[in-house]
């Protein structure tokens, strides 16, 4: 068994979403190990709601106690926060085996929204992995 923690730092250039005021973010995290037969659910954590803001920082880290990193896929999904119901602002996923990950801190910085004109959608993470 091994600790995946998860560190999230911000998001920046967020869409908004809202048609009054601007839209309250949050990070959801979901993390499968993808089988050849049968995917394994290893839960969704999330973050905490930042009103009115498109270039949130939040500074919360995440724990998964998870078997390996082998086949194991992180899905970022940034959320707005509505009262009947959340929209989504934009998503990612990342193939965890593929980073090397160790107890040394690996930076990622990836893309959750591409626009088309202006500037792209990313939440910066830092991600680490100890036996």
């Amino acid at each position: 068994m091994g600790i995946l923690t998860i560190f999230l730092d911000r998001a920046t250039n967020l869409k908004d979403k809202d048609t009054i005021g601007e839209s309250d973010p949050y990070i959801k995290f979901e993390l499968e190990q993808n089988n050849f037969v049968g995917d394994e659910d290893h839960g969704e954590q999330k973050s905490t709601t930042k009103e009115n803001d498109l270039n949130p920082v939040y500074g919360e880290t995440f724990h998964y106690n998870i078997p390996t990193l082998d086949n194991m896929e992180l899905t970022v999904k940034v959320m707005d926060d509505d009262v009947l119901k959340d929209d989504k602002m934009g998503k990612c996923k990342i193939k965890l085996e593929k980073l090397g990950l160790s107890d040394s801190p690996t930076p990622l910085r990836e893309k959750v929204y591409n626009r088309v004109f202006g500037d792209d959608s990313y939440v910066f993470l830092t991600l680490t992995y100890t036996e």
